[in-house]
Formats: structure tokens, C-alpha cells, sequence
């Protein structure tokens, strides 16, 4: 008799419980959202490191290059299919756990689509920004950070000045489309650790809940 297959792993169906985080290219993010993850609730998720993380030799991976070594973004039906197949594959591997932590998302949603796209995957609780308007100083630490990481995407001046162009024409578009309290702007010319003392005394709230609290 033949008996019914069950898959070993089933995909999670439920929304994630999500907290954003803005702010353009040097500005941080990736080590504001590190500590929040050390020390909060929080599963921080940069579409940066994922997309980074594609072998160069595979069809994402070109894809990803051919568009990254430009300063320009990858499409966003690409972006999502890419973002969703990680996102599954932490659950699988009990990196992340939707019931019990919010994604902090750093570098996605990038476009007004994208935000489109994410409603049936997100339920967003916070968003926060960092505001830095000192761009010589972005440039400065996006051209140190590529040198210390050897990121093929941040290798010209050109290439980050377009990245960061690309960051501010899609923002406002993007803010627009979540209600205003849910969003908190915060300086990001601070220093690293007076940034991070604003986000923990404004959104402490927030940050220490987790998904449970969202109503």
C-alpha cells in the first residue's frame, strides 16, 4: 500500500512581525541592527549580506553583479524571490524564529513596489530612520568599509554616489505609504553610540515587546 508523502519541512505561512530600518548607505544601519539583535528581540536581516552572500557563479549571483557594479538595484520581483528563499531557509535552520522575534529589515523594502509586494509577508510595527546629511562622511566610511570587506559593490566613488542618490529619490515615496507613527526619525551624524542611545531611549517600547504585543 502506498502511504502519503509529507514534506520533512513545511514553509512558514504566517506574516513576520517586522521593524524597519532606513537610513542611506554608511549610515550604520548594519551595526545599529547587530546590537539591537544581541540585546533585544530582534532578527536582524540585511539584503545586502544576502544578496553578498550569492556565489558569483550562480544566476542570482550574476544578476545581482551585474546591477551592484553599476550602484544600481536589482529588480524588485528578483529581490523579493531572492529575500523570501532566505528568509525560509533561517526558519528551517532555527536561525529565526517568526513567533517569537521581529525581523529587523535593513535594506528592504528599497522601492515603492517592493513596499507592495511585502504587504502579504510583513505586519510592520516601527520604522526607524537615520538621517545623515554629512555625505562626505558616508562616502568616507562606504570607501573604508570596502576596503576592509572587500565589497565588489562599493569600489568607486561613482558607484556609492549613485547608491545613495538611489536611496533619497525612492524615501519620501516610501514613508509616505506607512502611517506617521510608526515612523521615528533619528540623527545618524551622531556618533555611533549617541545614535544608539536614541534609538534605545525612544523605541525601547517597541524593541523590548516583540511580536506578541502587535494587536
Amino acid at each position: 500500500m502506498n502511504q502519503e508523502k509529507h514534506p520533512v519541512i513545511t514553509p512558514y505561512e504566517g506574516k513576520f512581525s517586522s521593524i524597519l530600518l532606513f537610513g542611506p548607505p554608511g549610515s550604520g544601519k548594519g551595526t545599529l541592527g547587530k546590537f539591537l539583535t544581541n540585546s533585544g528581540k530582534q532578527f536582524h536581516l540585511s539584503s545586502g549580506d544576502i544578496f553578498r552572500g550569492l556565489a558569483s557563479d550562480s544566476p542570482a549571483g550574476k544578476l545581482f553583479y551585474s546591477f551592484a557594479s553599476q550602484g544600481l538595484l536589482l529588480p524588485d520581483e528578483e529581490t523579493i524571490e531572492i529575500w523570501k528563499y532566505y528568509v525560509q531557509g533561517l526558519i528551517a535552520t532555527n536561525r529565526f524564529f517568526p513567533r517569537t522575534q521581529d525581523l529587523l529589515l535593513d535594506g528592504i523594502p528599497r522601492t515603492v513596489k517592493q513596499v507592495e509586494m511585502l504587504k502579504d509577508y510583513l505586519v510592520v510595527r516601527h520604522i526607524i530612520v537615520l538621517e545623515v546629511e554629512n555625505r562626505e562622511e558616508l562616502l568616507q566610511r562606504m570607501e573604508l568599509r570596502a576596503r576592509i570587506e572587500r565589497r565588489l559593490d562599493d569600489t568607486s566613488v561613482s558607484i556609492l554616489e549613485t547608491r545613495i542618490e538611489l536611496y533619497h529619490s525612492e524615501l519620501n515615496e516610501i514613508l509616505n505609504l506607512y502611517p506617521p507613527h510608526l515612523v521615528t526619525k533619528i540623527d545618524g551624524d551622531q556618533p555611533r553610540l549617541e545614535v544608539l542611545r536614541d534609538v534605545l531611549v525612544r523605541l525601547s517600547h517597541v524593541l523590548s515587546a516583540g511580536p506578541n504585543s502587535k494587536k
